[in-house]
């Protein structure tokens, strides 16, 4: 296999490096086998990408070697490579990359960003698109306890009229996505994310934490609701990640969440995600079109 090649994506040519090297020591996967998925995955991935700063988090040895989280977009990107505001580390707004087209994409899994990490928001920063439900599982918990959760946070959706969108995180725990579409600021986003949180934990105390702090989680899945802050991002819909395996951030259905809550894994690496479009297309597709408003947090 030839260690570099140049390629036309979409009238852009790109130059591609080091395509031997191995990315996922304890698969064998190589960097040309993650750019041959980023460029498979592109239809359905790019959308949900368009318009959003992202932050790439790059392993240029690979898993096992250390990586750095990249938000301002690199002097060296190519010219036609756009970028969007982002708030920064500090409130202070700076220049993050736009992948929103293949050949963006590929430039990004060329420099060996394996996870690529998304706000809430579109464009305007300060408006999201999204609310998120953040489920991470402390010690002794897995993802079929987080299953459970989503159910829970399904339920109290219903009882609002809202619909939500889960997908697996790609390494321990899962996300459930609530569309919005319409006119909102990250601070209600954000209370009502954590007023969902409470009334759970208040349902659940041996099973749900809202409350940050690590030592509290043992047993437990955190519903993290501070992901929907404006300086927040979660892994983006059909991203790698950093396990052993080349797992992917998946979207799934009602159907399989139920399934895993009583005890089916849920889990899918590359080839799986691939397969899954063909079969299923973009379980993630409405969550571009579906408006909703949130119901003012006091009532929730």
């Amino acid at each position: 296999m030839a260690s570099n090649a140049t390629v036309e994506v979409e009238g852009h040519r790109l130059t591609l490096s080091n395509l031997d090297k191995v990315l996922y020591p304890a698969a064998g996967t190589t960097k040309a086998e993650v750019i041959d998925y980023y460029a498979r995955i592109a239809p359905v991935m790019v959308p949900h990408l368009a318009g959003r700063g992202v932050t790439l988090r790059r392993f240029p040895d690979g898993v096992e070697g250390g990586s750095f989280f990249e938000k301002r977009c690199p002097g060296h990107r190519p010219e036609w490579l756009g970028t969007v505001a982002g708030p920064g580390d500090r409130n202070g707004t700076i220049r993050y990359c736009c992948l929103d087209s293949p050949a963006a994409l590929v430039w990004a899994a060329n420099m060996a960003a394996l996870e690529i990490h998304a706000p809430m928001a579109r464009g305007d920063i300060d408006t999201p698109t999204l609310c998120v439900f953040d489920l991470d599982p402390g010690e002794g918990a897995t993802i079929v306890d987080c299953a459970d959760v989503a159910l829970d946070i399904r339920h109290v959706l219903d009882g609002f009229g809202l619909v939500g969108f889960p997908k697996t995180s790609g390494s321990k725990g899962m996300q459930v996505y609530v569309p919005l579409n319409t006119p909102h600021t990250h601070g209600r986003a954000s209370a009502f994310a954590l007023a969902v949180a409470q009334l759970l934990e208040r349902a659940h105390p041996d099973h749900v934490v809202s409350n940050m702090k690590r030592s509290l989680r043992t047993g437990k899945v955190l519903v993290d609701w501070s992901q929907n802050s404006r300086h927040k991002t979660t892994v983006a819909v059909y991203s790698l990640r950093a396990r052993p395996q080349p797992t992917v951030s998946t979207p799934v259905s009602w159907d399989e969440v139920e399934a895993t809550a009583a005890g089916e894994p849920l889990s899918f690496v590359m080839a799986d995600v691939l397969a899954r479009v063909d079969e299923m297309g973009d379980l993630f597709a409405d969550t571009l079109t579906v408006e909703q408003q949130l119901p003012d947090p006091g009532g929730a």
